[in-house]
């Protein structure tokens, strides 16, 4: 519905987590979906595509589970995509699909963090891929990244900012150094994904419970925090916080949808960081996550996390000037997310719908490197 009402010329599509948590079992659907994607109805008018799958999940060390989508709309002309290995342009034509070992795939770098960003989760599948893609000679980069999780909401709660924060913060600055190294041209960049970003847990709890008390709870044998529960100071200590490792049970989650949760922005702290460096929209949707899995709950929220809005569209500066600006009152940039009463599972994807400037990326790009194609 989101393609038949924007009508993109070329969509990028990027997805964590292929195959699901159970991949092992599941993985084995991956190839069906897509070729059913590629054919059907809806995409008929995308008469090329690139899918850079990565199923291989036998590998550990490698393994990422992220999947990149690309289609090109038949009235789109003379679109490239860049061979990071012979650091030339190629024309797209015709619809490729590359999965299992994308390692040797020289139209994209792919990458897993290194283990020890993350020690506690000995199998972690976070890490990225990068693309480049010239159109009109607009040259630019489409990163898919997906950064640590919080493990424990009792640990997020402890400090401000939390531990998780500081990982995220590492690998993303880890992926921002890597795509504008001296190996290549410097080109515009779009980051998106699930950034996994969380509210401040500290700030957030102590603003929600403003004027509660406190019980904690602890394990008979370890003496370890294992439950928090925050009540009403009078109105017969009414429940209004359960915080444990896996438990955010908040007694009304209206807060968080409310005018698309925005009293809860402030908390939202992750990208102040590298505000010298990343530029985002203005968000007007509410938390992406943890939705309900339970396909008749498409606007609940999950009593597993505090929501957050996990999954973001950001770009450096100069990628921001490609965005055509609206001279009229017609909204071209949109910044969304996509099926509100749809169950998607427990996130809920975001979207960016805009126009490139004609001409937005010569400045920016060298228009004849960009144009040695193959």
């Amino acid at each position: 519905q989101v393609v038949h009402a924007h009508k993109p010329h070329f969509m990028a599509l990027h997805c964590q987590e292929f195959g699901g948590k159970n991949y092992e079992a599941s993985m084995s659907h991956v190839d069906k979906f897509v070729k059913e994607l590629l054919s059907s109805d809806a995409m008929k008018d995308y008469n090329r595509a690139r899918v850079y799958l990565d199923e291989n999940y036998k590998s550990q060390e490698h393994f990422t589970a992220l999947g990149s989508f690309y289609f090109l709309h038949e009235s789109l002309k003379n679109i490239y995509q860049f061979d990071f290995k012979a650091k030339k342009y190629k024309k797209v034509t015709g619809k490729e699909i590359y999965s299992d070992t994308l390692e040797s795939t020289p139209m994209l770098e792919k990458e897993k963090f290194p283990q020890d960003y993350f020690p506690e989760c000995k199998w972690s599948r976070k890490g990225f891929i990068r693309t480049r893609w010239c159109i009109t000679d607009c040259a630019f980069d489409l990163v898919n990244i997906h950064l640590f999780h919080d493990a424990s909401n009792l640990i997020a709660w402890e400090t401000s900012p939390s531990v998780y924060s500081g990982i995220r913060h590492k690998a993303l600055g880890y992926v921002l150094d890597r795509i504008i190294d001296q190996r290549f041209e410097k080109v515009s960049y779009f980051v998106f994904g699930d950034f996994n970003f969380r509210l401040d847990a500290k700030a957030v709890v102590e603003t929600l419970c403003a004027k509660a008390t406190m019980q904690t709870i602890r394990a008979a044998d370890t003496n370890e925090v294992v439950k928090l529960i925050f009540r009403e100071s009078d109105n017969d200590r009414k429940v209004m916080l359960q915080l444990e490792k896996k438990l955010f049970d908040y007694f009304n989650q209206d807060v968080f949808r409310d005018n698309n949760g925005t009293a809860l922005l402030e908390f939202d702290r992750e990208l102040s960081v590298f505000k010298d460096r990343l530029y985002e929209l203005d968000i007007s949707f509410p938390p992406s996550y943890p939705y309900s899995e339970d396909s008749n709950q498409g606007r609940q929220y999950m009593n597993t996390r505090c929501p957050a809005w996990c999954d973001r569209i950001l770009m450096s500066h100069s990628a921001k000037e490609l965005i055509l600006k609206s001279e009229n009152d017609e909204k071209i940039v949109i910044y969304d997310h996509i099926g509100p009463n749809v169950c998607m599972g427990d996130h809920k994807p975001v979207f960016l719908s805009f126009r490139i400037a004609a001409g937005a990326g010569k400045p920016i790009a060298n228009v004849h490197k960009c144009c040695v194609v193959q």
